[in-house]
């Protein structure tokens, strides 16, 4: 079918054309909201701007990710791209190697937290427009918590260490909006250290952005290494703060839940991951389970999830709070023969006492999401390749990368209300409109690459403007 042969190629000397013309509208949504003045302001590295500033720097990391590149390397390529400059209105941007002179300028902590303050002050103003399409926006802001593992074979890079699974390399915390999607904190940290140390400060200043922007409700998340007991008491104190943080199975935990009475348990029915829109169609056959019946495995099988609730009151606290108890009953099999049945208990700990204890559990399930963003930003914005030799360097260069996916959050969030057909008032209009805010706040990196920002355009230069001309 593919029948195509002499294929020629003529290239034209005077076609001015790129591949990623959808960096224009980036470019102008950065400058639109105010972050490259904003940059500018607060971050303060170079002593004189010849020719670069502070933005540019910063800009033109973060367009190297979207416009394709991986490392610091892929530089190269764009600051040969006659075309890709016009695109920018510029004559020049820093090749590899400034840019990582840049990230190692970065020699406090203060420094790049600077940074990171600097993108926030816009974010707030970016949520303040969305919302006044999405009245519902500052009901309930969720912050969830979680660290990774970033690892590296190199063996001179300053901080790394031995994690606790044997992986050499950083130990980054990561303190993200669940709305939006949006990576709000980042903290490089030494390869062997606890998943939840300076995960409480980095909490409270991600609580002052949202109250800042104007949120009425908070909900901190973590699982069981941010259960943070010696600050719930705090939080607690703020009326619109809560928290749902898992704690470890202690024993003292399980007893506490064996002892409950069969009455305080209820059945947890969750819904299927989707609606069947046609028919419902027929399961393949489980080769995985056959194989295990033929050679006499040891199988198990979910068979229920029970809930229940008690109050309970950690060491370091001064009251009692809610632990909702979750049990799950597993059928341990063996070939086609059951055994017994296994018990395991989940807790969570929380000052929310409205809400009914099965959606609890639901919602604190729902932390699960960060991890998809977590994958985004180690294999889709390639933020957590270690380009440099510092802990602090590293750690600057994570921020500046993952302002790619930041600004695809931005995109889809200042998405007009309303266009094409339908009025503007139009309620159809506005729910088709908020569809695709949604769709592309949730969309994956590469596709939103591939679909927003791989946009094959000439650059033609007329009338003290740039036309990108697709």
């Amino acid at each position: 079918m593919l029948a195509a042969r002499n294929i020629h190629y003529d290239m034209s000397d005077r076609a001015r054309a790129i591949a990623c013309g959808g960096i224009g509208s980036i470019h102008l949504l950065a400058r639109r909201v105010g972050l490259i003045d904003a940059i500018d302001r607060d971050v303060r590295l170079l002593k004189v701007h010849l020719p670069y500033h502070e933005s540019d720097h910063v800009l033109n990391i973060a367009y190297n990710i979207l416009a394709g590149g991986q490392c610091l390397q892929d530089l190269e390529l764009l600051r040969n791209d006659e075309a890709y400059l016009d695109a920018l209105g510029t004559s020049r941007i820093p090749d590899p190697t400034t840019a990582g002179d840049f990230c190692r300028r970065f020699t406090s902590a203060d420094q790049v937290n600077a940074l990171q303050d600097a993108i926030n002050s816009v974010r707030v103003g970016v949520w303040k427009q969305h919302a006044e399409s999405d009245p519902c926006f500052f009901d309930r802001a969720t912050l969830d918590a979680d660290g990774t593992l970033a690892p590296t074979d190199a063996c001179c890079k300053q901080g790394i260490d031995i994690s606790y699974d044997g992986q050499w390399g950083y130990h980054p915390l990561l303190i993200s909006l669940a709305n939006t999607k949006e990576s709000l904190y980042l903290l490089n940290r030494s390869g062997n250290r606890p998943s939840h140390e300076d995960a409480a400060k980095y909490l409270d200043k991600a609580i002052a952005l949202c109250r800042n922007a104007g949120c009425r409700s908070i909900l901190l998340r973590g699982d069981t290494d941010f259960s943070q007991t010696a600050h719930l008491d705090r939080w607690d104190d703020q009326k619109d703060v809560q928290f749902l943080f898992g704690i470890d199975a202690m024993p003292n935990l399980k007893l506490k839940a064996e002892l409950l009475d069969k009455s305080a348990w209820r059945e947890l029915a969750r819904q299927p991951r989707y609606q069947v829109k046609t028919e419902e169609r027929t399961k393949p056959a489980d080769v995985k389970e056959k194989i295990i019946a033929e050679r006499n495995f040891k199988n198990l099988r979910l068979r229920c999830e029970h809930v229940a609730e008690i109050d309970y009151q950690p060491v370091k606290c001064k009251r009692s709070y809610r632990l909702i108890i979750c049990r799950k009953t597993i059928d341990v099999e063996r070939g086609q023969e059951k055994l017994w049945d296994e018990y395991r208990y989940f807790f969570y700990i929380t000052n929310d006492r409205q809400t009914p204890v099965h959606e609890g559990v639901l919602r604190a399930n729902g932390r699960c999401d960060q991890e998809n963003l977590i994958e985004q930003l180690k294999n889709g914005v390639h933020a957590m390749r270690l380009p440099t030799d510092t802990l602090l360097s590293n750690w600057a260069y994570m921020v500046m990368a993952s302002l790619a996916w930041t600004l695809k959050a931005w995109w889809g969030l200042m998405l007009p209300a309303a266009q094409g057909s339908g009025r503007a008032g139009d309620a159809a209009a506005k729910a088709a409109r908020a569809r695709q805010k949604h769709e592309v706040v949730r969309m994956e990196f590469k596709r939103f690459v591939a679909s927003v920002i791989r946009l094959p355009c000439q650059i033609i230069r007329s009338g003290r403007k740039l036309d990108h001309s697709g």
